[in-house]
């Protein structure tokens, strides 16, 4: 296999192409670049570890096989956001035709937790996060995806919107009324949280309000979890 120094000046798109055209190493090329970020964001948006490993596992098997259908009117990384997000809420739709109680599971929140926070953030930092991930689970899956993607994330609200294929006027309106959901249930925290939480909340993305905290920038690496995507969809 070619190792990443062959594929580094080359673009997302050309790889892509490549892959296309029969190139058996430009799709995992494709993968090792974007998969701690697809990761990210489906563990946030479906608060498990083994369902998001299975969305992303389906997201990469689909871009795999459907790489042909690019047309190149968006960004790569915007078209893998995209079917990972439609992968996510799939199964998120079909979880909640199963079950109809939030997430409160203590341990698998835990595991939402960056690696470095888990091991070493304040027990306050823990709580705040576990309180605030609790709550996001009860959002509607549509809501969740768009207050991941723009308050978590950290992607401006059109690129957001090019990721979830709808409107920006969708993206804003799922976000607020997100944040208006979760406003009671995180009111206390934005009291406990003193001036750290008014400058957490200072982002161009943010409306005034129950903001999630962000928890990852879109160009940090999510928690990675190799066994999730080993392999990319080389193996489709």
């Amino acid at each position: 296999m070619a190792d990443d120094a062959g594929y580094g000046e080359t673009s997302d798109q050309d790889l892509l192409a490549r892959h296309v055209d029969g190139d058996p190493d430009a799709f995992g090329e494709l993968v090792r670049r974007h998969r701690d970020r697809l990761w990210a964001v489906a563990l946030r948006t479906l608060g498990d570890r083994e369902e998001a490993a299975d969305a992303v596992q389906d997201a990469l098997v689909s871009a795999y096989r459907a790489a042909h259908t690019f047309r190149g009117q968006s960004a790569v990384t915007t078209w893998l956001h995209r079917i990972t997000v439609n992968a996510c809420l799939d199964r998120a739709r079909k979880a909640a035709s199963r079950k109809t109680s939030p997430v409160d599971d203590t341990e698998r929140l835990e595991q939402l937790l960056e690696p470095h926070e888990s091991a070493s953030a304040p027990a306050e930092r823990n709580d705040l996060h576990r309180e605030l991930l609790e709550a996001l689970g009860t959002l509607p899956a549509e809501q969740r995806a768009a207050l991941v993607l723009v308050d978590m994330q950290g992607y401006p609200v059109a690129e957001a919107a090019r990721i979830l294929d709808v409107p920006t006027g969708t993206v804003k309106s799922r976000c607020a009324r997100g944040r208006a959901r979760l406003l009671p249930l995180l009111t206390h925290l934005r009291s406990e949280g003193g001036d750290d939480g008014k400058k957490s909340g200072g982002g161009r993305n943010r409306a005034q309000g129950a903001s999630v905290p962000p928890a990852a920038g879109p160009r940090d690496a999510g928690p990675s979890d190799s066994a999730a995507v080993k392999g990319g969809g080389g193996r489709a």
